[in-house]
């Protein structure tokens, strides 16, 4: 049998108006669809359309099933939320093509980009991430914490913006607590930080809290956190604020 395809493709951060035409395109035509339980139970069910999810755990040997099916002729969609290559299945994918046989390496593989869960949040509460910025994913899973500590601390010493993924679940509530800890150190001042839940859903809640008065329980694993600089700055309004960091900085 011919070979198939391999679709690796964000769907947004939640809100269905925030997928793409180009990957709803991909979804319509796609036989498989592989990805964590929760973004697989995004896609409608029809017919001639087989459904593949998986635990969050596995994410090596789900991008090496999808790319056996592909081979095998089918055309397979890896969904994620977000965009597929922000701290999700893209770099999955690649690491199986990487390690993998030699004929995976000729295996016909395109990335659709989605909205991400930073980019969402950012909009709903104005411009936060105008200037430089880095995204950060203190999930400890996959990386050690001494590595993540040594980021912060030099982001903050960057003075970047921050945005943080998976900042605080409930087996590792410590991740967040010393995150805190280490920001209000390093940065020392009032600076806004932006605590996004269910960014883009009818769930969505938008929180500006000052550093100093940050505690590790304003975040949880649906939440999206985004640190200002110390250019950030705050528009008071009838309603909630604007918030943006300056484009320029001072010479």
């Amino acid at each position: 049998m011919s070979a198939g395809s391999l679709i690796i493709a964000g769907l947004g951060p939640g809100n269905p108006d925030m997928v793409t035409p180009e990957v709803q395109a991909a979804l319509d035509v796609a036989t498989d669809i592989v990805g964590y339980i929760p973004y697989v139970e995004r896609v409608a069910a029809r017919p001639g359309l087989t459904l593949h999810p998986t635990d969050n755990r596995v994410e090596l040997e789900r991008a090496q099933h999808a790319i056996e099916m592909a081979l095998s002729g089918k055309h397979v969609v890896v969904v994620s939320s977000g965009d597929p290559g922000v701290f999700a299945m893209a770099a999955a994918v690649f690491e199986a093509v990487d390690e993998g046989p030699a004929d995976w390496r000729n295996l016909d593989i395109r990335v659709l980009p989605g909205i991400t869960a930073m980019l969402a949040a950012s909009a709903a509460a104005g411009a936060p991430l105008g200037h430089d910025f880095c995204a950060i994913n203190l999930s400890d899973n996959l990386k050690p914490w001494d590595l993540i500590e040594r980021r912060l601390r030099l982001a903050a010493e960057g003075d970047f913006a921050m945005a943080f993924y998976n900042p605080r679940s409930k087996s590792r509530p410590e991740g967040f607590e010393k995150t805190v800890a280490i920001l209000q150190e390093a940065c020392g001042d009032a600076r806004p930080v932006i605590f996004a839940r269910a960014v883009s859903t009818p769930d969505q809640t938008i929180r500006v809290v000052p550093l100093d008065q940050v505690t590790p329980d304003m975040a949880d694993m649906r939440t999206m956190v985004i640190v200002g600089s110390s250019r950030t700055r705050i528009i008071t309004r009838d309603g909630d604020p604007y918030i943006y960091t300056p484009r320029s900085v001072p010479k």
